[in-house]
């Protein structure tokens, strides 16, 4: 794609697969789930080479540096080419612990927990 074409934020959020869908892309940033220089950006914005782009997907924060234009959906491998992940390793720790949530449940029935019950669980989720 020649590099003079503009491309709008949701176009390129779903071609590099960060949305599995152009809608999903647009409402997210409709939402102002799509930050770039500190500011939540329509789904018109223009995409240019060099920015940071923040996607909250919560509870994690991906940092997504666009490194190439692109408008159509190609393979994953090829869309690596146009953004770089540039999301912490303690960003992304924070999916382990939202899977550990899920996966914790009391035994139907056994009321509140007491103060040694969320000492317990804050333990399992502080790992």
């Amino acid at each position: 794609m020649p590099e003079g074409e503009p491309v709008r934020i949701d176009k390129w959020l779903w071609a590099v697969r960060v949305y599995k869908t152009r809608t999903l892309a647009a409402d997210e940033c409709r939402k102002g789930r799509i930050i770039i220089n500190g500011f939540a950006v329509k789904p018109s914005h223009v995409v240019k080479v060099g920015e940071i782009v923040l996607v909250r997907k919560p509870p994690i924060i991906f940092t997504y540096k666009v490194t190439g234009i692109l408008d159509k959906r190609v393979s994953a491998i090829i869309a690596k080419n146009f953004a770089d992940n540039l999301t912490s390793n303690e960003e992304l720790a924070k999916r382990e612990i939202s899977r550990i949530n899920i996966n914790f449940q009391r035994e139907p029935g056994s009321g509140r927990p007491t103060k040694k019950d969320r000492r317990e669980i804050e333990k399992i989720k502080e790992k």
